[in-house]
């Protein structure tokens, strides 16, 4: 190979090349068409009313589906080099994205932690993804565990972002296009509105999902999510697993889908308080969920919708019959891959 052969590529950054302030403005902004909407319903078969049926006025596409989209718009900049993904925290949805909007991220460094066995660290990233009208439509932060380049290189000085436990109420945006004047409950699924919800409620959503090879790998290229650990099975079977990791989104979709069994009316995710990706997850492995309500407010100046603020926990291959979660020393229980904080807006 001659000199400089691969000095057009794009190698990724490692932690060493992260720097808190650095901003990264993400290359390929992505429009959103019915072809991506209709694969999105067939990898997890979504079945909340309002993003499946056009009866409902201004149709927006699944919450989730924004969300990842924005998210792959980061990795090749943030975490192609990741050991995982770790987290999330202070995550704000705003405008809905329809087909035929244009999504393009940017993200900032505002955390950076090395780890005590130097050969990787943490890094945490503020990225905020706008529509072709320059609106907002999630702004949120992650931490992810970012291979160094040089184990000898020497540790930054550590700086840790201080994140809210939970998003505000007053935060929280109810679109204005929504329109729920007509919403049908026997069309939607589920006569349990906001009210017919108790903080500290429970709910096992039952079924459960097979995570399959291809599914896993066709929806993290539908994010244009580059991740190496997601798809080089070459560079993988050397690794610590053997095997491909699968993206922790994929899990929140999964988990999300199955959820409609005892949440159908909660229509749209208004904003991610928390979340840990507790273990990874394998093509072959079930997931499972269950719920729980963390707490529930009214939404000022919208007295026909309220907003829940829900746990849900993802299992793998253990039904969550008992709501499994951690052991006596705090440590989650090897099953548990998911355990998600967020609000949801429900009809009243």
């Amino acid at each position: 190979m001659t000199a400089g052969a691969n000095s057009k590529t794009n190698p990724g950054h490692f932690f060493e090349d992260f720097t808190v302030g650095r901003v990264f403005n993400h290359a390929t902004p992505r429009t959103v068409s019915d072809g991506d909407i209709a694969l999105y319903t067939a990898l997890y078969g979504g079945r909340f009313v309002v993003q499946s049926s056009a009866a409902y006025p201004a149709q927006p596409v699944d919450d989730l589906l924004a969300f990842h989209i924005a998210f792959g718009k980061t990795v090749p900049d943030v975490s192609l080099n990741a050991v995982a993904n770790l987290g999330y925290a202070e995550g704000i949805f705003g405008q809905p994205v329809y087909a035929g909007d244009t999504i393009t991220t940017t993200s900032e460094v505002i955390g950076i932690k090395e780890n005590s066995n130097g050969k990787t660290g943490v890094v945490y990233v503020r990225s905020v993804a706008v529509n072709q009208r320059g609106e907002t439509i999630i702004d949120y932060k992650r931490w992810v565990m970012v291979n160094k380049r040089d184990a000898k290189s020497p540790a930054p000085d550590p700086v840790l972002p201080v994140l809210k436990d939970v998003v505000p109420v007053a935060e929280l945006i109810v679109p204005a296009k929504t329109d729920l004047s007509a919403y049908d409950t026997t069309l939607a699924g589920s006569s349990d509105l906001w009210g017919a919800y108790q903080i500290g409620e429970r709910i096992d959503h039952v079924d459960g999902s097979t995570v399959e090879e291809a599914e896993h790998m066709m929806a993290t290229r539908l994010y244009q999510n580059t991740a190496k650990v997601h798809f080089n099975q070459f560079t993988q079977s050397q690794g610590r697993f053997g095997k491909r990791l699968v993206y922790g989104g994929h899990v929140i979709s999964i988990a999300r889908a199955l959820s409609f069994n005892g949440l159908a009316n909660a229509y749209r995710i208004a904003a991610i308080n928390a979340g840990s990706h507790a273990n990874p997850i394998f093509a072959g492995d079930t997931v499972f969920a269950w719920s729980e309500v963390l707490d529930k407010a009214e939404c000022a100046g919208r007295p026909d919708v309220g907003a829940l603020r829900i746990r849900t926990v993802a299992t793998k291959d253990h039904p969550p019959a008992d709501f499994p979660l951690k052991d006596d020393d705090g440590k989650y229980l090897p099953h548990v891959v998911l355990d998600l904080d967020y609000w949801v807006l429900m009809p009243r």
